[in-house]
């Protein structure tokens, strides 16, 4: 059976890496001088105090060549084949670094990188999907094809309670123009094509923003794929949660509402408070 990698970035709870065997490969936070794994010895609560002590944004970057090779050599040994999925290559190496370390164990007949050109749970989707075609007997150049044709059709979205981290981090540039006299703005972060873009801006409470972003998407989450549909977020109070998961619940649409926490690198450029509604949409 193909073995399924991913690396931290794609927000997937324990139990859901469990139930379908996927490995994590950690992409390393940076808080100062010390560095740290994404999932495994850094919380995303730990970021943000440190982050609100030093008014900075932690720093992160991609897994080591070593810890790839480490990753991947018992399934390059054993013959087997291994899909890979990373961060967007244009937010990190990540997907550079995997490709890399199969190189460097001879293993490129082996293992298939795919850039996911998303981030957090619209990478889980993806990975999900795979581990579910991998399980059915499929191929890796199979499961490469099916998800290449699923990567346009994931939607990406989130809103943030703070712009500072996103401006802090350089890693959407349409958040530079809403810093200012709008930082009372909640603006709707898109992934398309790989890159984060501010779209629609929201203002008001937090609660009813969140609610009015997920039912502005009505139409298209009433059409999309059933199976399941993630609520992810870096530390949303239970309530906020509560309202999304309903709403989701009375369109009577997905066969799963999942609730994942967004990790350490996710968290770290897109600050506390942030909440996305993550989706396939049909063809």
């Amino acid at each position: 059976m193909v073995k399924i990698i991913a690396d931290s970035t794609c927000d997937l709870s324990k139990e859901w890496i469990e139930k379908y065997d996927i490995t994590i490969l950690p992409l390393h936070i940076l808080l100062g001088e010390q560095e740290y794994r994404d999932g495994v010895d850094i919380t995303p609560e730990e970021i943000f105090a440190w982050s609100d002590k030093n008014k900075t944004t932690p720093k992160t970057s991609a897994p080591s060549l070593v810890e790839a090779m480490e990753c991947l050599k018992p399934y390059a040994d054993a013959g087997r084949e291994v899909v890979c999925f990373s961060i967007s290559d244009s937010m990190s190496t990540s997907g550079n670094v995997m490709r890399l370390a199969a190189e460097e164990l001879e293993a490129g007949n082996l293992v298939t990188v795919i850039d996911s050109a998303n981030l957090s749970t619209g990478i889980g989707h993806l990975v999900v999907e795979a581990a579910i075609m991998a399980g059915q007997g499929k191929d890796a150049k199979t499961i490469a094809k099916e998800i290449e044709e699923l990567k346009p059709r994931v939607r990406a979205s989130f809103v943030v309670d703070t712009l500072t981290y996103l401006y802090r981090g350089g890693r959407c540039n349409a958040v530079a123009a809403l810093v200012g006299g709008a930082l009372k703005l909640h603006p709707k972060i898109v992934v398309e094509n790989g890159a984060m873009d501010a779209t629609k801006k929201y203002r008001g409470r937090w609660d009813h923003v969140i609610l009015s972003y997920t039912k502005d998407m009505e139409k298209e989450l009433k059409t999309a794929k059933r199976e399941r549909v993630f609520i992810t977020h870096s530390g949303c109070d239970k309530e906020t949660v509560d309202k999304v998961r309903e709403y989701l619940e009375s369109l009577q649409h997905f066969d799963e509402v999942i609730e994942t926490r967004a990790g350490g690198v996710i968290s770290s450029h897109c600050g506390p408070g942030t909440l996305g509604v993550l989706f396939i949409a049909q063809n």
